[in-house]
């Protein structure tokens, strides 16, 4: 499982104080960089080395997430296909579950704009972040 925690800022806030729906995927998407690693460990994140698209992303909101308090954002792999993996995170404010989703990457060639079978060693790493929903 990965953790990032996330000091929510004034400018991410909506009209009535609360975190705004738009700023949730952001800080998802930063929080499956790990994952990007794991694929390509020797890439040091350089965008055009990595492997991984965004097929698919869906949010659920269970409460709003409030300015002033750190968010804990949880990260795990909740399924591996032969070319796609679902990317599972949830974001957390005092010990409570407040947002949730999932992502599709697909491991992807960009040269051939095709998708690619997930290589065993990738796999393999990824074992360790394995998990089901609701982590």
């Amino acid at each position: 499982m990965f953790y990032e925690v996330i000091k929510p800022r004034v400018g991410e806030t909506d009209a009535l104080g609360y975190i705004n729906n738009t700023v949730i995927p952001q800080w998802f998407e930063g929080a499956r960089n790990p994952i990007f690693k794991l694929l390509s460990p020797d890439s040091n994140l350089k965008i055009n080395q990595w492997n991984l698209t965004l097929a698919k992303t869906t949010i659920e909101f269970h409460m709003p997430l409030e300015f002033g308090i750190d968010v804990e954002i949880k990260t795990v792999i909740s399924r591996v296909g032969n070319s796609s993996l679902d990317v599972y995170q949830e974001a957390w404010q005092n010990n409570k579950k407040y947002v949730s989703g999932t992502a599709v990457m697909v491991h992807f060639d960009y040269k051939e704009r095709k998708s690619l079978p997930i290589p065993d060693s990738f796999k393999q790493k990824m074992h360790m972040h394995y998990s089901s929903p609701s982590v």
